[in-house]
């Protein structure tokens, strides 16, 4: 791999393939109680973060500590990287200390500046713009359950967020088929492009035969005051059994995370048979490791 994670569209598929080899082997392994603590003994991850969290924290700090290694969680408080001081200087600092950098950004360019100025590894996070990390443990979800990636038709419905962002990259680098169903005005960002990217404000006809149905919640960290114009523009955009209809008898259920059940997605749907969303979560665990393995021993 290249030194730094910083989004998908920087990954070759040969080596987002490597990453799922790895977390295959880490996870199967793993179940059969074979210890990993040998792999990154004595490394040390700073692990920067500007928003809270739940899985990705619990993801990093657990798989560093299974690999043998330690992470220092950093929580930012009413202050954002670079506030304090500089970013050339935080990295230059962090540098000195550990041997890699997990960053959770409002801006997706400190994560940028921050792996320009050091010379550890640094990893996404998530920044308001890209999550690669989800995104690659959402492939990685998929070829668990299909056995492929490769023609596989996905139908994401809600926000063109930074989620939906790196599904862009992802789908494109794996061959999968990707539609987006948004409401008019929060369609993907126009920097982020594919080839054959199709966009519509329709999410019945996205989830047409759809072999994934993909959602994530309609307002993000940071948009809390436009929660209620958000509910009101997203009311169609809901993962229900009517929409659902629509899709393949099989389809598979993912999200994210966190969900706000009854808005973005029903009870009936996230809890049903068709659902892999804790699949998807247990999945960040093994795949991180995964990342951490290859970034840090490099």
């Amino acid at each position: 791999m290249k030194k730094d994670l910083i989004s998908i569209n920087y990954l070759s598929k040969q080596e987002i393939y490597e990453i799922f080899e790895l977390a295959t082997q880490l996870k199967k392994e793993q179940k059969q109680g074979k210890s990993h603590n040998d792999l990154l003994a004595g490394k040390t991850i700073a692990m920067l973060f500007e928003k809270p969290s739940l899985r990705t924290r619990m993801t990093f700090e657990t798989g560093m500590y299974q690999l043998g290694g330690h992470a220092i969680y950093e929580r930012l408080i009413g202050e954002k990287i670079g506030d304090r001081e500089t970013v050339l200087d935080v990295a230059k600092n962090l540098e000195r200390w550990v041997d890699g950098i997990v960053v959770r950004s409002f801006s997706h360019q400190n994560v940028i500046n921050l792996a320009k100025f050091t010379n550890i590894p640094v990893i996404n996070a998530l920044t308001d713009l890209l999550h690669p990390c989800q995104i690659l443990t959402d492939m990685f979800t998929i070829l668990e359950k299909k056995g492929r990636l490769e023609g596989i038709k996905l139908a994401y419905i809600g926000d063109g967020n930074n989620v939906c962002n790196s599904w862009i990259y992802g789908a494109e680098k794996t061959g999968m088929i990707l539609k987006i169903a948004c409401p008019n005005g929060y369609e993907p960002s126009q920097d982020i492009t594919a080839n054959n990217l199709f966009i519509s404000n329709d999410p019945e006809e996205v989830v047409k035969d759809a072999d994934i149905v993909y959602t994530d919640a309609w307002a993000s960290m940071g948009q809390e005051s436009e929660k209620k114009i958000r509910n009101k523009a997203f009311q169609a955009f809901q993962v229900n059994k009517k929409l659902l209809s629509n899709a393949s008898p099989d389809v598979l259920i993912m999200h994210c995370l966190p969900a706000h059940r009854g808005e973005e997605i029903t009870d009936k749907v996230m809890d049903g048979p068709n659902s892999i969303v804790f699949d998807e979560a247990e999945n960040r665990l093994h795949v991180q490791k995964a990342v951490l393995n290859l970034l840090l021993k490099n």
